[in-house]
């Protein structure tokens, strides 16, 4: 709540809104997607320069605020919470809409057109987990959020994932990120690639 209240100030309305993100944040069934998850991304902007500091912040708050494992659909839900809530605590409309974009854009991380520096940050800042020294945690906690989902498809999915990914010819579009994170992401995400063809029946 401190980190809220330093972004959106203390009147009720943000005092409201910022419990109920909290709230949403620590719902039981999440296990990556988690309070520990928005503030490693809040920490990781630190590092990086964005157009609008605030709406990037604030798109952070937001970008899986809904959360029911449904990609794409988690995150329009979670666009459409801050276009309902942000009015309340007198954010300019421009600023909403462009806190909404921010959101949408992390559905695929791939949209992300060269220039928007906004963008760049948030969805950096936002993958900064995949180089990570503690890759197999997130790796397993992933897994456990899709535990609904069998072994197999799992496997299939997260491998298209992975691959999309690696495929990039940049991971990260920020100078910042891809000088700190873009080696050590690439060799992690090899590594479960490798581990998931070798869970391969």
């Amino acid at each position: 709540m401190r980190a809220w209240t330093g972004l959106a100030g203390r009147s009720p309305a943000a005092a409201a809104v910022g419990a109920e993100l909290v709230a949403r944040w620590a719902e039981p069934h999440r296990r990556y997607h988690t309070l520990d998850h928005l503030l490693a991304v809040l920490h990781a902007l630190d590092a990086l320069e964005a157009e609008d500091p605030q709406a990037v912040r604030l798109a952070a708050w937001f970008h899986d605020a809904v959360y029911e494992g449904r990609p794409g659909w988690d995150e329009e839900r979670s666009a459409q919470l801050a276009q309902a809530r942000l009015p309340r605590l007198g954010v300019p409309p421009g600023r909403v809409r462009e806190v909404a974009r921010l959101v949408r854009l992390t559905a695929a991380h791939d949209r992300v057109r060269p220039g928007d520096r906004n963008g760049e940050a948030l969805c950096d800042a936002d993958l900064a987990v995949l180089a990570g020294d503690d890759y197999d945690a997130y790796a397993r906690a992933i897994r456990e959020e899709y535990r609904h989902v069998p072994d197999e498809a799992f496997r299939r999915g997260r491998r298209a994932v992975l691959t999309r990914l690696l495929a990039a010819p940049r991971l990260y579009r920020t100078d910042a990120a891809h000088r700190r994170w873009e080696e050590r992401a690439r060799r992690n995400m090899a590594a479960e690639l490798a581990d998931l063809a070798a869970a391969q029946p």
